[in-house]
């Protein structure tokens, strides 16, 4: 592994921890953390080659992980779909979480008259079992992308 590689892969790590330390703040949002919630944390730290032992660590130390969004507008909406994911998980949509995944999505760039209905149709998206990629295509057009 070349130097160049060293350093792409590091960053994509941070760019992973960084999502997986957002959907932790969204599983505790509501003040608790349910197992519907850790299980979907590890099947997304999984999808992008994090740890248990290194999610545990984030949760542990969350002030190491820094905030960082994603240039590529599809990845921006696949990181809130996660957080959506994470917020409905358990049944229960608390006004924390909703008010955190608004924060979440306005810091991705989306515009603030939008964020509720985009928040909304991810969510009936995904309760319709609409994957990422689908939701995307289906939920993206209705609203001005970043």
């Amino acid at each position: 592994m070349g130097l160049f590689d060293f350093f792409r892969n590091n960053q994509r790590k941070n760019k992973a921890k960084s999502h997986i330390k957002n959907l932790i703040d969204m599983a505790l949002a509501d003040g608790h953390f349910d197992m519907a919630e850790y299980e979907l944390l590890l099947i997304i730290a999984r999808r992008h080659g994090i740890s248990e032992n290194q999610v545990k660590r984030v949760r542990k130390h969350p002030e190491e992980v820094k905030l960082l969004i994603p240039a590529d507008n599809k990845k921006r909406f696949f990181q809130l779909y996660d957080l959506v994911n994470m917020m409905i998980v358990d049944g229960e949509v608390h006004n924390l979480e909703f008010k955190l995944c608004k924060l979440f999505a306005e810091k991705f760039g989306y515009a603030t008259e939008q964020l509720d209905h985009l928040i909304n149709a991810t969510a009936e998206n995904i309760k319709m079992g609409n994957n990422h990629e689908e939701t995307y295509q289906r939920v993206i057009s209705l609203i001005d992308t970043p």
